[in-house]
């Protein structure tokens, strides 16, 4: 099988790449997915994800021990099937700062640079204040359609705290308080496979191949060739080869190839082929801790799984089910310092305890404290062949100093006006820390990823970044790198929209070579 572009992975960014290249007549395109289909109503279920995690569809990491987190090894669920994680994730379209694209310092990604790009992406339904968004893109982004009491009573909160009220969440600052912009369409899910795969699919010049796990990049003579499927299977490559597999998937299969550190490769047992030290290096993610507590009255999302509130998603596509759980969010600066916020506050209607596998033992709500520009590094390496994932949570001391600083401005929301008739006793396992060494401890014993692994396949013009700014792999021709992984640093917000960003341009970039 030979095509002009094989692109890996059918996640946020390759379903644009697939839809873009091959909008080309005279180009022919092959996506290639490990996982399966999207066809569940736990992907169509906005609320419904967390019945994703797991599963066949989720390629279900372990992080390796933090040291730091009591020794814990945490659960990162990644999506495994078309769509990739936007088919699991919580919809939330949160572009970030003005100041994290500029902060990049990479030609042709400033903020005004990659501002249009957003713009081509989104169809916002609603209300767009002074133009925030584009409103004919192929991504629906809409405000809930059914969003629960207690979210209206948050926002009054952060009022009350003298919090700056946001009309739209994704202008140039995000700094303030919001309901969250959610990618959904009529109270339906809306991932990057519904926005761009499936308008494309019955193009005769796109294949699209699930349930195949490509295991190497084809390299001769310092070009990428093609792909090789664990049976073997080769697939040619005419053009390029794309790999939009995402932070942890893209460097692995740089390794598997032998593209990455000489030693580091010989040492798990791979020949090298180029050598690329920073392969792998750079990985940054979410951190996020959370405070629990009972609430008394019975609207949270504890109760969302009733064949009621199932008859109103399928009849009507409204009720409890069309919730994407972060139903608001605030974004805050810690200190006067800070150019800008460096905490995300979220607020779910609901005890999201344990990425929401643990039953609630009642109705509850969650504030989340999330660190949005952390200091600490970590890594991805080889055990063998296997991947291993070390984020380094915590290795950098400020970044204690931040989570502690947002679970006490969590606290004092639970304290207001606005939230006091549904804000109870603390909620297992949240035992009620309160000073900054119970809260350093709770952060150290609870905190999970928010799912938003980027960095390990850094853009940059320096000789040491493993992409250039075209998203070319240096040192190897016809081979680029297009999702997450190449974020040099990670944005103060979520990692969807800057993800589809990337792709959008890539497709550009890609389309003007040739």
């Amino acid at each position: 099988m030979e095509y002009d572009y094989v692109i890996v992975g059918a996640g946020s960014a390759g379903c644009v790449l697939a839809n873009r290249l091959s909008a080309d007549p005279a180009v022919t395109v092959v996506l290639v997915e490990a996982g399966g289909t999207d066809d569940k109503l736990a992907v169509r279920m906005p609320a419904g994800f967390g019945r994703l995690f797991k599963t066949e569809d989720d390629w279900n990491f372990t992080t390796a021990k933090q040291a730091e987190l009591s020794g814990r090894e945490l659960y990162w669920p990644r999506g495994r099937m078309l769509g990739g994680s936007s088919s699991m994730n919580a919809q939330m379209w949160v572009r970030g700062h003005r100041a994290d694209y500029d902060g990049w310092g990479v030609p042709g990604w400033s903020y005004d640079e990659v501002l249009p790009y957003f713009h081509r992406i989104e169809r916002r339904v609603g209300s767009n204040h002074d133009g925030v968004y584009g409103t004919r893109g192929p991504v629906h982004i809409e405000e809930l359609r059914t969003p629960n009491p207690a979210t209206a009573a948050f926002l009054r909160a952060c009022g009350e705290l003298g919090l700056t009220r946001l009309a739209e969440l994704n202008g140039p600052s995000n700094e303030g308080y919001s309901q969250t912009p959610v990618t959904q369409n009529r109270g339906r899910r809306w991932s990057s496979a519904d926005a761009y795969l499936r308008p494309a699919a019955k193009r005769p010049n796109l294949t699209v191949l699930t349930s195949l796990h490509v295991r190497e990049i084809l390299v001769a003579d310092g070009r990428a060739t093609g792909v090789r499927y664990g049976d073997g299977t080769v697939v040619r490559a005419r053009k390029e080869v794309i790999l939009s597999a995402g932070a942890i998937g893209s460097p692995h299969l740089l390794m598997l190839s032998g593209i990455g550190a000489a030693d580091e490769l010989r040492a798990g047992g791979v020949e090298p082929v180029h050598e690329l030290p920073q392969v792998g290096k750079n990985l940054q993610d979410h951190l996020a801790s959370g405070i629990f507590l009972h609430c008394p009255q019975s609207i949270t999302l504890a109760g969302a799984e009733s064949i009621g509130n199932l008859l109103r998603f399928l009849v009507g596509r409204r009720g409890m089910l069309t919730s994407n759980v972060g139903e608001a969010v605030a974004f805050i600066r810690t200190s006067p310092d800070e150019p800008a916020p460096d905490i995300e506050l979220i607020f779910a209607p609901g005890p999201f305890i344990n990425h929401g596998l643990t039953p609630p033992p009642g109705h509850g709500l969650t504030v989340a404290s999330i660190l949005l520009q952390p200091e600490s590094r970590g890594h991805i390496s080889l055990n063998g062949r296997e991947v291993v994932i070390d984020p380094g949570y915590l290795t950098a001391e400020a970044d204690v100093r931040r989570l502690v600083a947002g679970l006490r401005k969590a606290g004092e929301l639970f304290e207001t006006a606005a939230l006091e008739p549904f804000a109870g006793p603390p909620m297992d396992p949240y035992w009620g820390a309160r000073t900054d060494e119970e809260l350093a401890r709770w952060i150290r014993e609870r905190s999970e990823t928010l799912y938003h692994p980027v960095g390990t396949c850094r853009m940059g013009q320096d000789a040491d970044s493993v992409v250039d700014p075209d998203l070319k792999v240096r040192g190897i021709d016809a081979l680029r790198v297009v999702d997450a992984s190449i974020m040099p640093v990670i944005n103060r917000g979520h990692t969807h929209a800057p993800t589809l960003m990337i792709a959008e341009k890539a497709a550009d970039l890609i389309a003007g070579d040739g």
